[in-house]
């Protein structure tokens, strides 16, 4: 079942580097949340904090009114899927997607039969039926990182958390996986972070945006409230960066067009 994270007054530094200085955000049951900003910014401390895997010098992570701080990894539940895929090379698709589940106190585990249930309802899910006795190094990046996600989501986790998780494949394949992901995450209803460094991404997939600035949340908002209204300088640079890359794009589009028209037979 999903949670809403609430994030109060983080800090993080790494010896004398503030990676954190402060960050608040509010991230409502079943939002789809990107954190957005450039290298060094502090999105994926961020979200390591959320998940338990780095641990705040300061301020507090609640999961509903618990506070997570005080929770180990496995009761955090939570869904973590990384750029390259941490996916078990020696373990079929099946068996990676099962890992999580096969691995809880023998009190908490399902049945295998249960198990098997769940993976072949995954698998369904993410759209690689037929797939489930295959290693990682037969698939595809893009495979690799549904299989990853399928992984994820086994656990039935609170909240699912995303670094960058498109980062290491082509730009089709990304573009067809963000279309993919959103279709998702309206299926599952899933708490959901992820970190992008791809402002594109970012702003068409998310229901908010958080972009982080030297490790400071500068704006957090709807694509468009933020495009229209950028509240600090910095915001509005990165925005300006946004459009000329999506003008650029279009003109290279247009004139691919227009070659195109060109080379047609006439008559």
């Amino acid at each position: 079942m999903s949670v809403s994270v609430r994030v109060r007054n983080l800090e993080k530094n790494f010896e004398q580097y503030p990676a954190l200085r402060g960050v608040s955000l509010d991230v409502a049951v079943g939002e789809l949340v990107a954190l957005l900003g450039p290298s060094g910014s502090g999105k994926t401390t961020l979200l390591r904090c959320i998940a338990g895997l780095e641990h705040q010098n300061s301020g507090n992570v609640f999961f509903d009114d618990i506070n997570a701080d005080q929770l180990s990894l496995r009761e955090r539940r939570i869904g973590f899927v990384f750029q390259q895929y941490a996916l078990f090379k020696h373990m079929k698709v099946a068996d990676n997607i099962a890992f999580g589940l096969r691995a809880r106190p023998r009190a908490t585990r399902p049945t295998e039969s249960a198990i098997r249930s769940r993976v072949d309802e995954l698998l369904n899910l993410v759209q690689l039926s037929g797939l489930e006795n295959r290693f990682p190094s037969q698939l595809s990046g893009g495979q690799r990182q549904r299989v990853a996600l399928a992984r994820a989501l086994a656990i039935e986790p609170r909240v699912l958390l995303l670094d960058e998780p498109f980062g290491a494949l082509d730009a089709k394949v990304r573009k067809d996986l963000r279309r993919w992901l959103r279709e998702l995450h309206h299926r599952t209803g899933h708490t959901t972070l992820f970190v992008t460094h791809d402002q594109e991404e970012a702003f068409e997939l998310a229901d908010r945006v958080a972009i982080l600035n030297q490790g400071v949340i500068e704006q957090i908002g709807p694509p468009a409230a933020i495009l229209n209204h950028p509240a600090t300088e910095f915001i509005s640079d990165f925005v300006e960066d946004i459009e000329l890359e999506n003008n650029k794009r279009d003109a290279k589009f247009s004139n691919v067009v227009k070659l195109q028209k060109h080379s047609l037979p006439q008559g």
